[in-house]
C-alpha cells in the first residue's frame, strides 16, 4: 500500500512513517503538514491511502476528506483523532472517510484501520463503542433527502461546507484552485437555491440538515 501521512507535527509524521514502513505491505510515500498540502500531495502521488490529523491548521484534516475523495477518487482515507465524541466520528465518515483510529491507541490499531480501510471497510478505534459504526450507518439510511441542499451542484455544495465552516472567500478560492470571482458566483448561487442570504442563517442550516454538528462547535 502507498500511505500519504499528513500531520501538523514533525515529531507524530516521523513516528507513523517509521511504524508503517516497518510493515511488509505498506510504504509511507509522502508527507503534508496541512490539509491543503494533503490535497495537492494526494492529487500527484495518488496513494492507496491518507492519513489525515483531524486538527491541522488551515485546511483542516475533516475539510480536507471530501476534496481528497473528489479529486482521487480511489484512495481511502484513515482520520487520527483525539476526540472520543460520535459526532466526530459521524462527520469523519459522512465526509468520506472509513477508519477513525484515536491518537490515544494502540499503534496496531492505526495498522488495522490502514488495512481495513484498503479493504473498502469501515474501522473504529478500539477504545470506542464498535456500536457507532452501526449508529452512523442506520443513520445515512434514515435520514431525508434534503430537497434544497440536493439542488446544489457538487461544487456549489463543496463552497457551501467551506462557507458554513468559516472559510473567507480567499480561502475557498485556493482550497478550491479557482478565482475569488468564481467562488463570489458560486457563493450567489448557493444563496440564491437555499433563498438564504446571510452566514448566520447559513450556518443553522447547515446545523439542521447536518452538515455541521453542534457538538463539534464546542471545543
Amino acid at each position: 500500500m502507498k500511505i500519504l501521512v499528513a500531520d501538523d507535527h514533525a515529531v507524530v509524521r516521523a513516528g507513523l512513517k517509521q511504524l508503517l514502513n516497518s510493515q511488509p505491505d505498506m510504504e509511507v510515500v509522502g508527507e503534508a503538514i496541512d490539509g491543503r498540502e494533503a490535497l495537492e500531495k494526494a492529487k500527484s502521488i495518488r496513494p492507496d491511502v491518507t492519513l489525515l490529523d483531524i486538527a491541522m491548521p488551515g485546511l483542516s484534516g475533516l475539510e480536507a476528506v471530501p476534496l481528497i475523495k473528489e479529486a482521487v477518487p480511489n484512495t481511502k482515507i484513515v482520520v487520527l483523532s483525539m476526540h472520543e465524541k460520535e459526532a466526530y466520528v459521524h462527520r469523519a465518515f459522512a465526509s468520506g472517510a472509513l477508519a477513525y483510529v484515536l491518537k490515544a491507541s494502540p499503534s496496531s490499531d492505526v495498522l488495522e484501520g490502514i488495512r481495513a480501510a484498503n479493504r473498502g471497510e469501515y474501522f473504529l478505534s478500539s477504545k470506542m463503542k464498535a456500536e457507532v459504526i452501526g449508529r452512523y450507518l442506520e443513520s445515512r439510511k434514515e435520514k431525508p433527502a434534503v430537497r434544497g441542499y440536493d439542488l446544489l451542484s457538487d461544487r456549489e455544495q463543496q463552497v457551501f461546507r467551506l462557507m458554513v465552516e468559516g472559510n473567507s472567500t480567499s480561502q475557498i478560492a485556493d482550497v478550491l484552485c479557482v478565482s475569488p470571482k468564481t467562488v463570489e458566483k458560486h457563493r450567489g448561487n448557493v444563496m440564491n437555491k437555499l433563498d438564504i442570504h446571510d452566514l448566520v442563517a447559513l450556518v443553522k442550516y447547515a446545523i439542521k440538515i447536518g452538515i455541521i454538528d453542534p457538538e463539534l462547535w464546542e471545543d
